[in-house]
């Protein structure tokens, strides 16, 4: 696609959650608690902004008459999930996470938080309304095309779960309802569709950098606003899976080609690829003040005290000048691994190796999700490092840590080569007949785990020869 002769705009929305207490009140931010035991119903209503004007998206759900019932656990909701009781202090934690990711954008971070309320009538939030305060404007990162502008940070209420539609009353979860949710604009000059994956993935691995968001499917979300010359923004919710984003860009450029002469609007994402009509774009009438909640000053003493991570591309690469493997460097940062802690007078790389690839071999071969502690890797890399054991005797070790098994490492003793040179070449004298793969397998059978597999080929090959 030529995107300048196309006269294309981008720009992207993501949609964090934080670990910890949900923003105003001390539940936990449980996103998939146990079954529920509070159940209620509303029918919520569009009311006027502060500019006396009714938000047109809010209408038109209004005018779907829905009834939403809702259900919630008592472990994980109060009664201000239920807008039952005004909203209590804000948590200083996801404050304080906010602050730190507006430092990492290069943000120009406000002087006075204040939160307003974004009319919400789906029925995802009780209130019919979300509470939302901007945090940072003016940022930037760095791509491969240039400086992308984060136009906006936002520290908001996450929206409850839509469970199920049933004709007109549509149910949600509230567990999720009110977790503090981090929200980042860009501009609209991401470049292409390439660009708009490589700028969400950089948002992506920032905010995992700091250590305080949640993983895993749901816990972060994308919109993307995409237009071509001729024809208006169109906002495109509830990508999970940067896979599929650049394909999905390409597909609305070539839907608004057709359909020119449409009207602003939102557009839900579907599994398959497709999207369609959700509700019309809303507008600045939906924002009004947050009366409930006090204006945060924020001091030089605040700023001062955050402390910046360092970036999950920085630490990447840092393994990757000591020498380390790519994948094995990605995969050492991406489960939080510190190689520092294993000090050992191995190679660094079967070192990784062992902490990042043998537990996920383990469990594609045996079908054991067992989760390795610090203590069981120490067993055998310091039997292998004093030569109690062999490389190869270390997947079988750990597969019978997983196991529950109990563990006796003379079992796994090396051989002494002189005595594995003289039997191996008594093998080949009487498997004259054999290939070199079916003299490997016999000998593999009586030192699996005890000699080291090269040794072994190179004295087969020997003997063969």
């Amino acid at each position: 696609m030529d995107y300048k002769k196309l006269g294309f705009k981008c720009g992207i929305e993501a949609h964090q959650q934080l670990e910890g207490n949900k923003l105003f009140c001390n539940c936990p931010s449980i996103v998939h608690d146990k079954d529920p035991d509070i159940f209620f119903e509303r029918k919520l209503m569009a009311v006027t902004g502060e500019m006396g004007k009714t938000d047109l998206a809010a209408k038109a759900e209004m005018k779907k008459n829905r009834i939403n019932k809702y259900e919630a656990c008592s472990s994980s909701s109060c009664l201000l999930e239920m807008d039952e009781e005004p909203p209590h202090s804000v948590n200083q934690n996801a404050l304080e996470t906010a602050l730190e990711v507006a430092m990492l954008m290069n943000m120009k971070i406000v002087d006075e938080v204040e939160f307003m309320r974004k009319i919400v009538v789906d029925g995802s939030n009780v209130s019919g309304f979300q509470r939302t305060a901007i945090i940072g404007m003016d940022g930037y990162i760095d791509t491969s095309k240039g400086k992308v502008i984060i136009e906006s940070l936002f520290l908001e209420e996450e929206a409850a779960q839509k469970i199920k539609e049933d004709g007109n009353s549509v149910s949600w979860r509230l567990d999720r309802l009110g977790v503090p949710l981090l929200e980042v604009q860009t501009d609209a000059n991401i470049k292409d569709a390439d660009h708009a994956k490589e700028v969400a993935s950089k948002i992506g691995m920032i905010l995992r950098s700091t250590g305080k968001v949640k993983r895993g499917i749901g816990t972060i979300r994308q919109d993307v606003n995409v237009s071509i010359k001729g024809h208006p923004r169109i906002e495109i919710k509830g990508f999970q899976e940067l896979k599929i984003l650049s394909e999905v860009v390409e597909t609305e450029i070539k839907r608004q080609q057709k359909n020119m002469g449409e009207d602003p609007h939102v557009r839900k994402f579907n599994s398959d690829g497709t999207t369609e009509f959700m509700r019309p774009m809303p507008g600045g009438a939906r924002m009004y003040p947050e009366t409930d909640v006090p204006s945060i000053k924020i001091t030089k003493s605040m700023i001062k005290a955050i402390k910046i991570p360092e970036l999950i591309s920085d630490r990447i690469l840092k393994y990757e000048k000591e020498g380390i493997n790519p994948d094995l460097a990605i995969g050492l940062v991406k489960n939080n691994i510190q190689l520092a802690d294993y000090n050992y007078r191995i190679d660094k790389n079967f070192l990784a190796h062992v902490l990042i690839e043998l537990p996920k071999e383990i469990k594609k071969r045996f079908g054991l999700d067992y989760k390795f502690q610090e203590k069981d890797f120490n067993f055998v890399l310091v039997a292998y490092e004093k030569k109690k054991i062999t490389k190869e005797a270390i997947i079988d070790i750990l597969t019978s840590i997983a196991k529950g098994e109990d563990i006796n490492l003379k079992k796994y003793a090396p051989v002494d080569d002189s005595k594995i040179d003289g039997e191996i070449k008594e093998i080949v004298e009487k498997n004259k007949n054999l290939s070199v793969g079916g003299i490997m397998g016999i000998v593999m059978g009586k030192y699996r785990g005890k000699v080291d597999g090269n040794k072994i080929s190179k004295l087969v090959n020997k003997y063969m020869n």
